[in-house]
């Protein structure tokens, strides 16, 4: 059984210092994994909260100091055998390319991962989007990290299809309740059509900040609409939030996802395969 924390941030903590927010940060990681969570996920957007207390304000500044002052600290002080954390997006400067991306940061033990997001929203002009799309393990099972506008493309869940991915994770940042349902109405859709399990959480509140000026959102989680989940609840979704720290803990059993897809007489999306291609045909 895999324990996963779902967790809101709100980024307008009163920090006096980058190395204060940061331990917010880690104090809310750790205390989930003290209570017995495996996988912690935070929103995205979550270190866009250190804006107010860099000079000048900017993503790119923000991305300077996470990167060449807290992360090493951050890598040490989250560094916890078998324990796993997806540290919301923070901007990332490709000094190579001159690109800067949003990215997750994915400490997985002693493993160090990240994910971009690949597709971006208007105001996220300052970004360029990433190229890949990257699985990892952790406790036996594969997962995906899906940020926020990501899940509502349906293209990322075909290329999804038949890569045995269990879990999808979706760190989001939305500003209106319209925000909110399109991340996960697509989120339960996706669950149905790969047949994973899919937990969202977003950012809340209020920070002197562009791009996360002000939020709302909750946590979320769907599961497969199969009959290896009939006997428990196969979406949960917690009440709207627009401000503080809540967290949504998820049970995650890998063998009802090994039932699920034993079951081939079941009628299930995600077991069947892809048309190799189809015309739309205009009458």
């Amino acid at each position: 059984m895999l324990t996963l924390d779902l967790c809101t941030f709100d980024p307008g903590i009163a920090a006096k210092s980058p190395f204060a927010f940061a331990a917010v940060v880690v104090e809310c990681v750790e205390t989930s994994w003290d209570e017995g969570a495996d996988l912690v996920v935070l929103p995205e957007f979550t270190w866009m909260g250190l804006e107010p207390l860099v000079e000048p304000r900017s993503p790119q500044r923000v991305a300077e100091v996470f990167w060449n002052e807290l992360f090493l600290t951050l890598r040490s002080l989250l560094n916890r055998p078998d324990k796993a954390v997806v540290l919301g997006t923070v901007p990332f400067w490709d000094a190579e390319r001159g690109m800067l991306h949003n990215r997750a940061p994915i400490f997985v033990g002693d493993q160090i991962l990240h994910q971009d997001k690949l597709h971006l929203t208007p105001w996220e002009a300052v970004f360029t989007p990433g190229r890949e799309l990257r699985l990892w393990e952790f406790a036996g099972l594969r997962f995906a990290v899906v940020i926020c506008l990501d899940i509502e493309i349906p293209e990322i869940s075909a290329r999804l299809r038949g890569a045995g991915v269990d879990v999808v994770l979706v760190p989001s940042a939305t500003e209106t309740i319209l925000g909110v349902e399109r991340v996960d109405r697509c989120a339960s859709a996706r669950a149905v059509e790969l047949g994973s399990i899919v937990g969202v959480c977003h950012l809340t509140g209020k920070a002197a900040s562009d791009l996360i000026d002000e939020n709302l959102g909750r946590t979320a989680v769907y599961f497969p609409s199969q009959a290896a989940f009939r006997e428990s609840p196969r979406w949960v979704e917690s009440e709207i939030f627009d401000g503080g720290v809540h967290k949504q803990r998820v049970l995650i059993a890998p063998r009802d996802l090994e039932v699920m897809r034993r079951m081939k007489q079941e009628t299930n999306p995600s077991l069947l395969s892809a048309l190799p291609h189809f015309e739309i045909v205009q009458e």
